[in-house]
């Protein structure tokens, strides 16, 4: 299919549609992957489509939910960062890789709810809509989200030989 629309959407989206998909799985690679399989689902139904942004959030939102239930808890967890290309000592990148840190440790339904209504400002009934759950459901699972977020913000990391886990001498 060539369709010129839905190639400008795509131009024109793609950026946003990659820091969603980045919040929702908390790595860059399965991001890229969770857009373009979202895309290519869109893109069978382009002509029918209304809301695009929509229609492409809740594809990524079904595809990320769809992912979590085959791989499960297969998935490994570690607390050290992975090499980055070179330090980066701005206290905004510090705070970001704490929040992402402390979303990574949240189920999957609740950080789709935080990462829906409070990164990308969707309203709480778009929200459900897109998860397909009850407008009750969004807000007792944000309220729970952001009251699991601040525990875990608050709590103290635990030291080892060298620093704090994660940091480097």
């Amino acid at each position: 299919m060539d369709d010129p629309e839905f190639r400008e959407f795509v131009q024109a989206r793609y950026t946003d549609l990659l820091r969603t998909a980045y919040l929702l799985t908390g790595d860059r690679d399965a991001a890229q992957d969770l857009v373009h399989e979202a895309l290519l689902k869109v893109m069978r139904h382009w002509r029918r489509v209304d809301e695009p942004m929509a229609y492409v959030r809740r594809a990524m939102v079904n595809e990320r939910t769809s992912r979590w239930r085959r791989i499960g808890l297969r998935e490994l967890l570690t607390s050290t960062v992975p090499d980055r290309v070179g330090p980066d000592s701005t206290d905004g990148v510090a705070v970001r890789d704490e929040l992402l840190a402390a979303l990574d440790r949240l189920p999957v339904r609740m950080r789709t709810v935080l990462v829906l209504r409070y990164w990308e400002d969707l309203p709480e009934a778009e929200v459900a809509a897109v998860m397909d759950c009850s407008l009750g459901t969004v807000k007792s699972q944000a309220a729970r989200g952001l009251a699991r977020l601040r525990e875990v913000l608050a709590a103290p990391r635990p030291r080892v030989a060298g620093g704090l886990l994660g940091e480097r001498a």
